[in-house]
C-alpha cells in the first residue's frame, strides 16, 4: 500500500491530476518524493506559492478540471492565501495540501507552526486535517468531491510525519464526479418569469458568467423579447460574440449603452450574474436566474427569483413568452451604443503615430487583432483589466482570466503560467501591469525554468495606474502611484527570456508580432502613457467633482476596439419599415 504521500498521489491520479504547483522543503517532503516515484505526475517549481495558487486557479478554470497546489508549513501555508481566495472567488476546483509540523509538535508554538485550519477556512469551502493514517483515503477523496462538485476550494492540511506513515487502508478505485448535473427551475417558477417577459413592454437581459453554454438560449430570449444585451465583466467572453442584441458592459469597467438600457427598462433579467455594483443596478423591476440560491437577491431587490441553470431555465421557458413586435426600445438602445462607441473612437486612434508615450489602448487592439482565436489572455488587476473589458474581442473560444472578484495584483503572470501547463500548444498572452509584474517577477524564471511559451505583455506606465485614478475621483492629488522606470526587456533578457522594449507607437505591431510567432517564451516591454485614464459610463455628481479637483480632465470615458464593427453591424441589421 506505501505510505500515506504515497496513496495522496495515487487518489489525485485517480481525480486526473497532472501536476502539483509548489515549493519543496521539509513538511512536504514526503509528498514530493511520492510524486518523483509516480508516473503521470509532475511537480511545478514555482518561485513563490502564492503563483502556484493562481496558476493552479487558471488551470482549473480552462480545463474545468481539478488542479493542486502545495504549500510547506508555516510561511509556505501563508503564501498560499492569496491565490486561494482568487480561486475561491472565481469559482475554480483547486486542491490545496497544506502541510503541517509535525504531529507531537502541534500547539507548542513550534518553529513555523501556524493554524491552518484557521487560516484557509475563509478562503475555501472544506478543510481538515488528516491526523492519522486511517483517515486515507477517504478524507481525500471527500476534498476531491468539495472542490469538483461545488467549483470551490478544498484544503487538506497534512503533518510531514503523518505524511511518511505506512497507509492504513487500499487506495482501491474510485469513480471521481468529473461533471455537475444542471439544476432545473420548479415549473411555478418559469410561469412566473414567462407572465413577467410577456407582461413587460421594454426586457433588458443582463448576463454574467453563468450564461457559459447557454448562448443560444440567451439569444432565443432576446429576439423573443426585443431586447438589449448587456453583460458584466466575467459574462464578457461568453455572451457578446455574435450578438446583434449588444449593448456593452456596465460596472466600473463599463462602456457603450448598458447602463441607458438596465435603467430605461421595464424589467432588467439579471441571467447567471453575482454583479456586485449595486449603484449601478436600477433597483426595480429585477428578476434573477442563478443556480446558487445563495446569489439570488444578494445584490438588488427582486420581484422574482428563479432557482435554475440559465440553460435550463430559459429552454423551459421560452415556449411560453411572446414574440414582441415592438422595436423602438431595442433600436434605440442599439443607436445609443454605437454613438457612445463612435464618439470616443479616436480617443486611441488619433496622431497614434506620433504619441509618446504610447497609448495602451492601442497596443490592446493590436494584441486583440493579432493573437489567436483561441487565445487565452490573463490580465492584471488595475487598468490592464480595463483594456481587456474593452479592447479584447470575444468569439465563444477565447479566454479572458483575470482576478475579477478577488481583485488581487500580480495574478496575470502566475494565471498565464497555470493555462499554459494546461495546453503547451495553446497561445496564452499575459497582460502584465508593470505594478503587478515587479510585484512576482521572480515567476519570469518559472517560466524559463519550464521553457513555457507564454507571451507577456508589459503595460509599463511607472505607475498604479487605477490607484491614481481612485485618489483623483476622490479629490485627492495621487501620491504613491509613481515608481522608478524599469525596463523590463532588459530583465527578461538577463534570465535568457526573448524580450523587447517598445518605446514608439510604430513599433508596437512588428514587436507583438515577432512575440507570437516566437516557439518560445517571450516578454514585450511596452512604455505608456500614464496620464490614460478610464472612467466608468455613470459616475456621480461628486465623483465627478473629486476628479476635476484632482486632474481637472478626463482622458477617456469608453472604448470600442473591434466592438464597434459589431455595433455598425447590429444597426445594418435592423429591419427597415
Amino acid at each position: 500500500m506505501g505510505t500515506v504521500a504515497e496513496q495522496f498521489i495515487d487518489v489525485l491520479r485517480q481525480a486526473g491530476v497532472e501536476r502539483i504547483y509548489g515549493v519543496v522543503g521539509d513538511s512536504l517532503n514526503p509528498v514530493v518524493d511520492a510524486i518523483r516515484k509516480s508516473a503521470g505526475i509532475e511537480w511545478v517549481h514555482v518561485r513563490n506559492e502564492e503563483a502556484g495558487a493562481f496558476a493552479a486557479a487558471a488551470e482549473a478554470q480552462v480545463t474545468g478540471r481539478l488542479a493542486v497546489c502545495a504549500g510547506s508549513c508555516g510561511p509556505g501555508n501563508t503564501h498560499l492565501v492569496q491565490g486561494l481566495y482568487d480561486a475561491q472567488r472565481s469559482g475554480a476546483p483547486v486542491l490545496a495540501l497544506a502541510s503541517h509540523v509535525s504531529s507531537a509538535e502541534i500547539g507548542t508554538g513550534f518553529f513555523q507552526e501556524t493554524h491552518p485550519g484557521r487560516l484557509f477556512v475563509d478562503c475555501s469551502g472544506f478543510c481538515e486535517m488528516i491526523s492519522t493514517a486511517a483517515q486515507m483515503p477517504r478524507v481525500l477523496r471527500t476534498a476531491v468531491q468539495h472542490a469538483i462538485g461545488h467549483g470551490e476550494v478544498a484544503v487538506v492540511v497534512l503533518p510531514g510525519d503523518v505524511a511518511d506513515l505506512p497507509a492504513k487502508h487500499d487506495t482501491g478505485t474510485h469513480d471521481v464526479l468529473t461533471r455537475r448535473g444542471t439544476v432545473r427551475p420548479p415549473s411555478d417558477q418559469v410561469a412566473e418569469l414567462a407572465r413577467a417577459l410577456n407582461g413587460a413592454e421594454k426586457v433588458m437581459l443582463f448576463c454574467g458568467a453563468g450564461v457559459r453554454g447557454a448562448h443560444q438560449e440567451v439569444m432565443s430570449l432576446a429576439a423573443r423579447t426585443l431586447a438589449p444585451v448587456g453583460h458584466a465583466l466575467r459574462g464578457k467572453e461568453w455572451i457578446q460574440y455574435d450578438n446583434p442584441y449588444d449593448v456593452g458592459m456596465s460596472g466600473l469597467l463599463g462602456y457603450g449603452a448598458c447602463y441607458e438600457a438596465m435603467h430605461e427598462a421595464d424589467l432588467v433579467v439579471l441571467v447567471g450574474t453575482d454583479f456586485p455594483y449595486n449603484d449601478f443596478l436600477p433597483g426595480r423591476r429585477t428578476v434573477q436566474i442563478d443556480h446558487d440560491p445563495a446569489q439570488l437577491g444578494r445584490r438588488t431587490p427582486l420581484e422574482l427569483a428563479v432557482h435554475g441553470d440559465v440553460g435550463e431555465t430559459l429552454r423551459a421557458v421560452l415556449p411560453q413568452v411572446a414574440q414582441k413586435t415592438d422595436r423602438r426600445y431595442l433600436d434605440k438602445m442599439l443607436s445609443r451604443h454605437l454613438k457612445t462607441l463612435d464618439n470616443v473612437v479616436n480617443a486611441y486612434t488619433r496622431d497614434i503615430e506620433h504619441h509618446t508615450p504610447i497609448h495602451p489602448e492601442y497596443v490592446t487592439s493590436v494584441v486583440d487583432e493579432l493573437a489567436s482565436d483561441d487565445a487565452v489572455f490573463t490580465v492584471d488587476t488595475g487598468m490592464c483589466n480595463v483594456w481587456a473589458a474593452r479592447y479584447l474581442t470575444p468569439n465563444g473560444r477565447r479566454r479572458v482570466i483575470g482576478s475579477f472578484k478577488h481583485g488581487s495584483m500580480a495574478n496575470a503572470l502566475p494565471h498565464a503560467m497555470g493555462a499554459q501547463l494546461a495546453d503547451r500548444g495553446r497561445q496564452v498572452v499575459s497582460l502584465s501591469g508593470d505594478g503587478g509584474l515587479g510585484m512576482l517577477m521572480g515567476e519570469l524564471l518559472t517560466v524559463r525554468m519550464n521553457d513555457l511559451p507564454v507571451k507577456i505583455v508589459v503595460f509599463n506606465n511607472s505607475s498604479l495606474g487605477m490607484v491614481k485614478l481612485e485618489m483623483l475621483v476622490d479629490g485627492m492629488p495621487d501620491f504613491g502611484t509613481d515608481v522608478t522606470p524599469v525596463d523590463y526587456a532588459a530583465i527578461a533578457a538577463a534570465i535568457g527570456l526573448g524580450s523587447v522594449r517598445v518605446e514608439k507607437p510604430a513599433q508596437v505591431r512588428e514587436a507583438l508580432a515577432t512575440a507570437f510567432a516566437a516557439p518560445g517564451p517571450y516578454l514585450v516591454d511596452v512604455v505608456t502613457d500614464p496620464d490614460v485614464l478610464s472612467m466608468p459610463p455613470r459616475i456621480t455628481a461628486k465623483q465627478v467633482k473629486g476628479f476635476a479637483l484632482g486632474a481637472g480632465k478626463v482622458v477617456l470615458t469608453g472604448g470600442v476596439g473591434r466592438m464597434i464593427d459589431m455595433a455598425r453591424a447590429n444597426l445594418r441589421n435592423i429591419p427597415r419599415p
